[in-house]
């Protein structure tokens, strides 16, 4: 069976073997995305219209994601073009979270035409600059809420933001723009530590620890006057649903038609689950683990997964695989953070966690010695992994079954 993979801005055609699952997106009607976006911003969710918003307020702050994420702001900004383009004191600030800041080709992808017309009104977010942090209070947990001091001074912020499953976050959207979007190193630190909680995982947002807490957080802001927008696009990146007003409830809404496209139903678990990190998520090998999170969804114990990712711009935060590295197997890793903590050390668990099961292999354009200090197997081509994992799984007299996941990032098996 013929199948394509995502690897890069191209796809690469492979034989996979059966029996064999294909996971996408669901496929659901799109309608006029003028008119969804229209429709959104007329029709706020507790929350006064946009134009009335922006319109009242002197100056205005818009929120908006890194090119990590396939958030259709281009889109939302041509929309919003004519009233923020005569706004008399607007900015924007990417929130990179502790991504690096976007490289000029990355802004023009975000922006897409209103690039020429903002971008002199553009501001990277840098955690690591505790210059540019306002101390705030604290959330229920102690995460010590310093947020881009550009927030608290314009105080009314227009957030534009896409949801989607996050792996231990729930889900990505609304208050995740604040945090981790916008908010220090050491607040987005004390934060992901929570993540190595078993409740911290894709789709549950009760009773995990990271999202009460981001959520939690969200109450030092209750000075601020936040105007969401929430995106939803289908697994080929077409707007499926524009959701605004209040940022909680915006974001809810916005849960619901996530739902309707990511989760997919799993017949039978395989041996074998292949899972691409489509482009834009494909940028680092940190961004990429959320491909495996998802894939084990699909795996019986036992198994191999194996990672597709061009990992564009290489590891992406070091620390995840300098953990990686001082381990010799994934079992060692969950030992270190029984005794030390930094940011990123929670992606280093979550894979752990897989690999303490199953065997983790990569196809990526990294270096196989950065593969194998993440304690992955390395290839360089999807085909031969396939071949592999298939003959393995023979040798041990074992009927492979294959999963595949092209779009793994955005995909939530459910059996």
């Amino acid at each position: 069976m013929k199948v394509d993979i995502p690897y890069g801005e191209k796809n690469i055609k492979v034989d996979i073997p059966e029996p064999n699952e294909i996971l996408v997106p669901k496929k659901v009607s799109v309608e006029d995305e003028d008119k969804l976006i229209e429709e959104a911003l007329e029709n706020p969710i507790g929350f006064e219209s946009y134009d009335e918003f922006a319109n009242d307020t002197e100056k205005l702050l818009v929120i908006i994601n890194d090119a990590t994420r396939p958030t259709p702001t281009s889109k939302i900004l041509k929309y919003l073009l004519p009233v923020l383009s005569s706004h008399p004191d607007v900015k924007f600030l990417i929130a990179t979270g502790v991504h690096r800041a976007p490289t000029e080709e990355e802004y023009r992808y975000i922006y897409g035409d209103t690039y020429e017309v903002f971008r002199r009104k553009v501001y990277a977010h840098d955690a690591r600059k505790d210059e540019d942090m306002e101390y705030l209070g604290k959330s229920k947990n102690g995460t010590e809420m310093y947020i881009n001091k550009l927030v608290p001074e314009y105080k009314n912020i227009l957030v534009i933001g896409s949801v989607e499953p996050h792996y231990f976050a729930g889900y990505t959207g609304g208050r995740k723009s604040f945090l981790p979007g916008v908010a220090s190193y050491k607040t987005i630190e004390m934060n992901h530590k929570l993540a190595l909680s078993d409740e911290a995982c894709s789709l549950a947002l009760d009773g995990n620890p990271v999202n009460d807490d981001m959520v939690d957080a969200m109450n030092v802001l209750k000075d601020i006057n936040v105007f969401s927008i929430q995106t939803v696009l289908t697994g080929d990146h077409k707007l499926f649903a524009v959701t605004a007003g209040d940022l909680h409830k915006s974001f809810d809404a916005a849960i619901n038609y996530s739902k309707k496209i990511f989760c997919v139903p799993l017949k039978e678990k395989g041996n074998i689950v292949i899972s691409a990190a489509p482009y834009p998520m494909d940028i680092d090998l940190y961004q990429s683990q959320k491909a495996l999170d998802n894939g084990k969804l699909a795996l019986k114990d036992d198994g191999i997964i194996i990672l597709i990712s061009k990992c564009r711009t290489g590891v992406g935060e070091d620390a995840f695989l300098d953990l990686l590295g001082k381990a010799n197997s994934c079992k060692d890793v969950l030992n270190i953070l029984d005794e030390e903590y930094k940011l990123g050390y929670h992606k280093a668990a979550k894979m752990a966690q897989i690999g303490i099961k199953n065997e983790i292999w990569a196809v990526t354009d990294l270096d196989d010695k950065i593969v194998k200090k993440a304690l992955m197997k390395p290839y360089k081509t999807i085909q031969t992994a396939i071949n592999d994992a298939v003959n393995k799984i023979i040798e041990r007299g074992i009927t492979p079954r294959v999963i595949v996941m092209p779009f793994g990032s955005l995909t939530i098996p459910l059996v």
